[in-house]
Order: structure tokens, then C-alpha cells, then sequence
């Protein structure tokens, strides 16, 4: 049974999403601000971390900093802030993934299976056994499942879980169209409703971060009314 420390200034998220988690089989410890949780993680860690971005005594980015300096334990930030700067600045700092509020709790939890999946993965030292989890090169993309590490031309690119599994279904047959229907089915459950916007807006967001590093990255290719396609090159 993983132990999953959930930590929010939110009661009403700490109440409904500790009793989402312990449904699925998880132990969860809630915390109602940062510099609680850091105490309790000195005593004991988790096996991951649920944090709120703005808390108060310790804000969700302090505590990630401290955590970082001894621990590589997944961490999931919740965020409700429209732009971008605390994501992308978060992922740096080596949170690996968030979910914006309002969210889905379903999503929640297949983002944390995804996570200690790697996790296990990592600890027990399966490499490479299958397509899924050995290192993918395409040209100047380099991606390293097990990891969560992706780079194009040799720079270092930071992306969520969801926009991972988007790429690496897209890189694992350059030339091949995939659909939105198939793309949805590889970033989320069943159990899981998004639209076509949803998958529409991830794209964007791993273009604008691959374009980051490499201004001229066109290798994602936009079919209108069909889906989308990596061109190796």
C-alpha cells in the first residue's frame, strides 16, 4: 500500500480527495500547510507527494526545493493560477507533473499510478525489457521513459506525464498519424472524459516547450480533422 502525503490549505480538497485516494487502496497523510509536511517528511517520507503551490508558512515551492536536496520521491503539484510561469517552474525545480484545479479526481489518481509506476520501475531496475520503457531516439529527440528525461539536441526539456506519453506515442512510429481517440486513449483511462480541446491544448504546450530550446522544432505535424504526426528529422 502506498503512503501518499497530500498537502493543501484547502479542507474541503483535503477531505474529498483523501477519501478518493484510501478508496483506491492508498494510505494517505494530509497536511494543512508546507512547513507541517516538511516536519512530518523528516520523521518519515512518503512514497509521494501531493502539494499545493501556494500554502501558507511554507509555500508549495519552497517545500519542493527542500525535498529535492535529499529526495527524488514523485511530487504532483496542484495549482489553480491560468498561466504558466509556476508549471514550468516547478517541473524545473523536479516536481513531475500538476493537475489544475478545478480538477478531475480520476485523473488524479491515474496520474499518481502512472508515477509510482516509474517509480517501482526505477527502484527494481527494469530497463529496457520493453518498447514502453526503453530509451527512445528519433533524430534529435532522445526520451528515457523510466526516467521521465527528454531531450532535443542534447537539451534537457521538462514536460508533465500527460505530455510525455502524447510525444512518445507519437514518436514511436514517425510518419504514422495518430487520432485524437487514439491520443486520449494513451494519456488517460478509460474511466477518464476529455475532448478533442484537451488533447488539442496539450500539443500546443509541448510544441511551445520543445520550441523553447529549438526555435525551428517542427517535427509535431497538425493533420486539421485527422489527429497529429512526428516527422522524424
Amino acid at each position: 500500500m502506498a503512503k501518499i502525503a497530500l498537502v493543501d490549505d484547502d479542507r474541503n480538497i483535503l477531505t474529498s480527495v483523501s477519501m478518493t485516494l484510501e478508496s483506491e487502496g492508498f494510505e494517505v497523510d494530509t497536511y494543512n500547510d508546507g512547513q507541517t509536511a516538511l516536519d512530518a517528511f523528516n520523521r518519515r517520507l512518503p512514497d509521494m507527494a501531493v502539494l499545493d503551490i501556494k500554502m501558507p508558512r511554507l509555500d508549495g515551492m519552497e517545500l519542493l526545493q527542500k525535498l529535492r536536496q535529499k529526495t527524488t520521491m514523485p511530487v504532483i503539484f496542484l495549482t489553480s493560477k491560468d498561466d504558466e510561469i509556476d508549471e514550468v517552474l516547478g517541473l524545473r525545480m523536479g516536481a513531475d507533473d500538476y493537475v489544475k484545479k478545478p480538477f478531475s479526481q480520476r485523473l488524479l489518481v491515474e496520474r499518481i499510478r502512472a508515477l509510482l509506476r516509474r517509480q517501482e520501475a526505477i527502484a527494481t531496475g527494469e530497463e529496457g525489457t520493453t518498447e514502453d520503457t526503453k530509451v527512445l531516439v528519433r533524430g534529435n529527440l532522445s526520451m528515457d521513459p523510466l526516467r521521465h528525461a527528454v531531450t532535443w539536441k542534447g537539451l534537457d526539456v521538462s514536460l508533465t506525464v500527460t505530455e510525455f506519453l502524447l510525444l512518445q506515442a507519437l514518436a514511436q512510429r514517425p510518419g504514422f498519424v495518430k487520432s485524437r481517440d487514439q491520443l486520449m486513449d494513451v494519456a488517460y483511462d478509460d474511466q477518464v472524459y476529455v475532448d478533442d480541446r484537451t488533447i488539442d491544448s496539450h500539443i500546443k504546450r509541448l510544441r511551445k516547450k520543445l520550441r523553447a530550446v529549438d526555435p525551428e522544432f517542427a517535427s509535431i505535424e497538425t493533420l486539421y480533422g485527422i489527429g497529429y504526426k512526428y516527422n522524424e528529422a
